[in-house]
């Protein structure tokens, strides 16, 4: 699954959250007890949905900074000397617009 439609699920799962918990909160005495145990059986499920759908992004998200993380070790230690340039050149290049404030 790509990370814009990852997101995307994410967005509209807490959008729907957002909205059973908008309905439950503003359906105060005017509904039935039938009905108010219904929309909160309705917000419990998608907040149990939206939590559980938020630590697998969580994992990944994990999973995917330790992996880069790893490639960028490896080439640092393949690559000694270009990494220093690299590191030099950001450093140049941040303390000239630091200096620029």
């Amino acid at each position: 699954m790509s990370k814009d439609t990852t997101s995307e699920h994410l967005r509209a799962e807490l959008r729907n959250l957002a909205d059973t918990l908008e309905e439950v909160l503003s359906s105060g005495s005017d509904r039935s007890k039938f009905e108010l145990d219904k929309l909160r059986s309705k917000a419990n499920s998608a907040l149990r949905e939206t939590r559980a759908r938020l630590g697998d992004s969580g994992e990944r998200i994990a999973q995917t900074s330790r992996e880069v993380a790893d490639q960028a070790d490896v080439y640092v230690r393949e690559n000694p000397w270009t990494s220093v340039g690299i590191g030099a050149a950001v450093g140049v290049v941040l303390g000239v617009l630091l200096t620029r404030r």
